[in-house]
């Protein structure tokens, strides 16, 4: 058995057990995530499009770390110029739980309420007249 999931931008093939490097998630060391399922596949079986719905694959967060160092070289000749520069990727490593979870549904973003403003003195003073007349 074996499924096709979605993170950062990249499908991967995983399997139940399986220890993998992906794209850094924002989630602690040791946390439980559920990645997005594109594909399950379970011998003849095989799940894709609306028969996903509520599935995915169960993973707990391992360790963060950081990718090897990549060196960027920009060169002009005859111009005088050079340019180096170095990256490192921040990576996350998974292990995958289980396949075919139920899926858990994504927080929705709580919307800030807005607070009421004290009104100012004056216009306080004012609303009372009008009130009282």
């Amino acid at each position: 058995m074996y499924a096709i999931v979605k993170t950062g931008g990249k499908q991967y093939r995983v399997q139940e057990g399986q220890t993998l490097l992906i794209e850094r998630l924002r989630d602690a060391e040791g946390a439980d995530v559920t990645l997005p399922t594109l594909l399950i596949v379970d011998g003849e079986t095989l799940l894709d499009g609306d028969k996903l719905a509520g599935k995915g694959v169960a993973a707990t967060v391992l360790a963060h770390e950081r990718g090897p160092k990549l060196r960027v070289v920009k060169f002009k000749p005859k111009r005088g110029f050079k340019r180096r520069n170095g990256h490192r990727q921040e990576l996350t490593k998974i292990q995958i739980k289980s396949i075919g979870a139920a899926a858990a549904k994504p927080k929705a973003a709580a919307k800030p309420k807005a607070a009421a403003a004290p009104k100012a003195p004056a216009a306080a003073k004012a609303e009372e007249a009008t009130s009282g007349a």
